[in-house]
């Protein structure tokens, strides 16, 4: 295994369970007044917070390496077919870096697609995830594939905080940009979701925020804390209940009402990995979000990213409508 997925989404004494019978399960948990992780033994948990036990196709290691082996070789093939800026400074901090992948035709003016990657928030990097850079600058967007320090180096009030000066950035940098798309993976959903939350004054600018892809997310970070991810994290209740966007979507007004969320699961994400995302959506309805719920047929919590590498995957199209509608 390579070092870089070390912690990637591993996790402790769990044993494989079948996907597609749990994922049915979903329908029975989740009900009004009650929170079904705390009714789960900590075995239970702890399967519920790891997706690589829940893949139908391949093994825990497997999936895990096959996953880290598409995103090096999209994001190679990214750096070696299409313009781009690399290793760009967001801030002074040494992981405060991101990667801008351009259109071959230029343009004054391009819609931006800002990903932010998953790794439970101390793994993964902006180094091996420009998975969706072919497919979307084909057709005239730029993609910026963003790194923060994860933990332990870094904290989850540092990530968010480092994620939101990356949006700062990109509208400074550009400011004529025909809209910006946020969109994360797992942990990345996360602080992408947080950026709904972000007070942007604090930061002198407004980003032209038009758009939100949140692919099996976290949303309430409290089971987190009592799972192995945590080992790494130190989240206390104060710091999961502060970063947990579901808490506080609802009471946020958009800045924009046109501003599309999407929230994505994929089939064979675990039942949590359902309940966190439907939830969310809810909760996004529930204010005035312009949300919208997609269960992704027969894929798994890696797949529903490795297959952004594809023009024609049901996800890519959903995101270049929405960019271009």
């Amino acid at each position: 295994m390579r070092p870089s997925e070390a912690g990637l989404w591993q996790c402790k004494g769990v044993t494989r369970t079948s996907a597609v019978d749990a994922a049915m399960a979903i329908s029975d948990v989740g009900l009004p007044g009650e929170v079904p992780w705390k009714k789960m033994s900590a075995e239970e948990l702890e399967s519920q917070y790891c997706p690589s036990q829940w893949g139908v196709r391949l093994r825990a290691e497997e999936a895990l390496r096959t996953y880290s082996q598409i995103g090096i070789e999209a994001t190679r093939r990214a750096r070696a077919t299409r313009k781009s800026l690399l290793h760009v400074p967001y801030g002074d901090g040494e992981g405060e870096k991101l990667d801008i992948y351009f259109p071959d035709e230029a343009a004054e003016a391009l819609p931006f697609f800002l990903f932010f990657h998953g790794g439970y928030w101390q793994s993964g990097s902006k180094d091996e995830s420009a998975f969706m850079v072919d497919p979307l600058t084909a057709h005239g967007v730029a993609v910026v594939i963003v790194a923060y320090d994860i933990a332990p180096k870094g904290t989850l009030d540092q990530m968010v905080d480092q994620v939101t000066r990356s949006v700062a950035f990109v509208q400074k940098r550009y400011p004529s940009n025909e809209g910006i798309y946020l969109s994360g993976h797992s942990a990345g959903a996360h602080l992408a979701a947080m950026m709904l939350l972000a007070n942007w004054t604090k930061h002198g600018v407004m980003p032209n925020l038009k758009g939100f892809f949140l692919m099996s997310g976290v949303f309430d970070l409290e089971p987190i804390m009592y799972t192995s991810q945590n080992v790494a994290l130190q989240l206390t209740l104060e710091d999961a209940q502060r970063n947990s966007p579901q808490l506080k979507v609802a009471q946020v007004q958009p800045v924009d009402p046109t501003c599309r969320v999407l929230v994505v699961v994929g089939q064979f994400d675990s039942p949590e990995f359902h309940r966190q995302s439907w939830e969310f959506y809810q909760t996004l309805c529930q204010g005035e979000w312009k949300a919208s719920f997609e269960q992704l047929h027969d894929v798994d919590h890696f797949e529903i990213v490795e297959n952004l590498t594809q023009k024609d995957n049901v996800l890519t199209q959903i995101i270049l409508k929405t960019i271009f509608q």
